[in-house]
């Protein structure tokens, strides 16, 4: 112990050591791979050698689907943030608030209206890092106020269902939500007009046993999970084995739930193309450009349009 070890060592080592992200990196649950983050971000979160299908935030996820990348977010009604004065370990409240600095969003189900090649429509995204995108009231009433604009534009509703179920904390509150969104899709079925489900990794719950397997088709990202209870709760029920890659997007397609299971490169010509066919809408030989989007798009007085580059 000397003043090499204990002075010139340590501030050499302050000197030479860099702050590295954390996300720099990312591992691939199905290989084990580690791949560059820019990589798998410029790839729509897919894992470039394995192929596997990352979660995907609601944002990202609304690049990935209009035009330009350029969307109205729509403006959602306000909803009371504890309707229960619910508390376990913590605060409901302050659960709240973490998630919502976590993901920049109000609640777990984000809203946009724009084009998607050259056709308008209303997208409505659950983003799993929002409380495992669990299903409240404020995640109802967006789904609601989305399905109500549909209706107004007469344009196709799209949604990408990501969701551990139910808010416990809301209790009842959360399950009347099931109901309400099933009457929202049925008035869009009423008007004629295409509701589709795009499934993604995971829906689960009340989610699954209301507005996600509802849709006119039903699309599921490859390898995503789906189904209402847990595949061990179901085991310890039936007191049987499982077959292998039960609950999942394949397993599911191949015994008739799921219509098609669609690679996230290729989700938005596919929805495109069947939005198309359900409209009887003629195809559009190339998008307009974003500066092109005509004025009347603008879905509420406070909606600001979202440009992100």
């Amino acid at each position: 112990m000397n003043w090499l070890t204990n002075v010139v060592r340590p501030k050499i080592r302050s000197i030479l050591k860099r702050d590295t992200p954390e996300n720099l990196w990312i591992k691939c649950p199905d290989t084990g791979q580690l791949v560059f983050y820019k990589d798998v971000e410029s790839n729509q979160f897919v894992i470039p050698g394995s192929n596997y299908h990352m979660r995907m935030g609601a944002t990202a996820r609304m690049k990935s689907i209009f035009d330009n990348e350029t969307w109205y977010d729509v403006a959602l009604p306000e909803v009371i943030a504890d309707p229960l004065k619910f508390r376990d370990e913590r605060k409901y409240v302050d659960r709240i608030k973490d998630a919502r600095t976590k993901t920049s969003m109000n609640d777990s189900v984000k809203v946009g209206y724009g084009k998607m090649e050259g056709s308008g429509v209303v997208v409505a995204v659950q983003d799993f890092d929002f409380m495992g995108g669990s299903l409240g009231m404020a995640a109802g009433e967006a789904l609601v106020r989305g399905l109500e604009l549909a209706v107004e534009k007469k344009s196709p509703f799209i949604v990408f269902a990501a969701s551990g179920g139910a808010r416990m904390q809301e209790g009842i509150l959360s399950l009347m939500q099931l109901p309400r969104t099933t009457v929202g899709v049925q008035m869009l079925r009423e008007a004629k007009l295409p509701y589709i489900v795009v499934l993604t990794n995971p829906t689960t719950g009340g989610v699954t046993a209301s507005y996600a397997m509802l849709g006119d088709v039903q699309i599921a990202e490859p390898g995503a999970l789906i189904g209402f209870a847990g595949a061990r709760v179901i085991e310890q029920t039936i007191r049987e084995k499982l077959p292998e890659g039960f609950q999942r997007a394949e397993y599911l397609r191949d015994h008739g739930m799921v219509d098609m299971v669609v690679h996230r490169h290729d989700l938005k010509p596919t929805l495109a193309r069947l939005c198309r066919l359900l409209t009887k809408s003629p195809a559009i030989a190339s998008p307009p450009r974003a500066e092109n989007i005509p004025a009347e798009i603008v879905v509420a007085p406070d909606a600001v349009p979202a440009a992100h580059a």
